[in-house]
């Protein structure tokens, strides 16, 4: 029997699945009497590897009756797709075309299936985001502040202490999420023993990168988006960036990596060693995110607290 592949392209309405070997794409409705006929529809098929682009949560539903039903899955960037289909000199679009594109990709890629995330972790996930638009809106208000005619700025002064006092009932909310769960419970005290790693990094940690713990540092790095990549060409040797990965934990780590240089020996030692090999403040603070990443990573897999040891 030959190996098959399926591709799924997700919209508001409808799921498009296309698989590998066939021209027609099946259509379905996004709801639970179209999902439930899609899994139906797709073990008939039998793909050995079925994947979606993660496309603002409009995948969950699909995602969820599929790991259920026993289907590999993959979630992957869209952009990764799309590069993909460029790649292959495919440059129009529409939902048969990207379900196509995502089989074939499915087939020459094969991208790692990683496991979903719990209901737990989805409802940390969720208050994580709101808890990150609320701050941006009492940015955006500040910001509006200081240019406001007088007449609009107690409006906007009001409105500024309301989302605070949202800020300060997420919070709270999260606390409650954690103290309810004894694994929550526990990993957030493990992670938090750390020196540099506060409440809000341990709890994007948890929330945002599931896969803490399960993978080696490299993926880990990898993942996150403070892996260096080559710029090498020919006799040239470009600077070493990062690139990629998960923004919002990225960020967390960077500020808990600059607090480490100051209050954790083990980063503060190893980040006034790479100043003193001449490397930019920039290049160590990256290096020291990774460093630090790679210690809560191992902390996770081997479920040990913080223990304080020289480079």
């Amino acid at each position: 029997m030959e190996t098959v592949y399926a591709g799924i392209d997700v919209s508001k309405a409808m799921i498009d699945v296309a698989i590998t070997g066939e021209k027609e794409v099946q259509s379905f409705s996004n709801n639970e009497v179209g999902v439930m006929e899609l899994v139906s529809y797709l073990k008939i098929k039998s793909p050995v590897l079925t994947i979606a682009e993660a496309t603002g949560g409009l995948e969950k539903l699909l995602a969820g009756y599929l790991t259920e039903a026993g289907l590999q899955l993959a979630i992957v960037n869209p952009k990764r797709v799309r590069d993909f289909a460029k790649a292959k000199g495919k440059l129009a679009k529409t939902d048969n075309i990207d379900a196509h594109i995502m089989a074939e990709f499915a087939l020459d890629i094969k991208p790692i299936v990683r496991p979903l995330a719990d209901k737990d972790t989805e409802e940390i996930k969720a208050i994580m985001v709101r808890r990150h638009q609320v701050r941006e809106m009492i940015t955006a208000e500040r910001n509006r502040l200081y240019l406001s005619n007088i007449a609009v700025k107690p409006s906007i002064e009001e409105h500024i202490e309301w989302m605070k006092n949202q800020l300060k009932d997420i919070d709270k909310n999260l606390e409650d999420q954690i103290k309810k769960s004894p694994i929550w419970k526990e990993k957030d005290a493990l992670l938090r023993s750390v020196p540099g790693v506060g409440k809000i990094t341990s709890i994007t940690l948890m929330g945002s990168l599931p896969e803490l713990g399960r993978l080696n540092r490299k993926e880990i790095a990898s993942l996150v988006g403070v892996a260096p990549v080559n710029r090498d060409s020919g006799t040239m040797r470009g600077r070493r960036t990062i690139l990629g990965g998960r923004a919002r934990v990225r960020t967390r780590l960077y500020m808990a990596a600059l607090s480490a240089t100051k209050y954790n020996p083990v980063i503060k030692e190893y980040y006034n060693h790479l100043l003193k090999l001449g490397k930019a403040k920039k290049v160590a603070l990256t290096a020291c995110m990774r460093k630090l990443l790679t210690i809560l990573n191992a902390m996770v897999k081997n479920n040990q607290k913080w223990q304080c040891k020289t480079i």
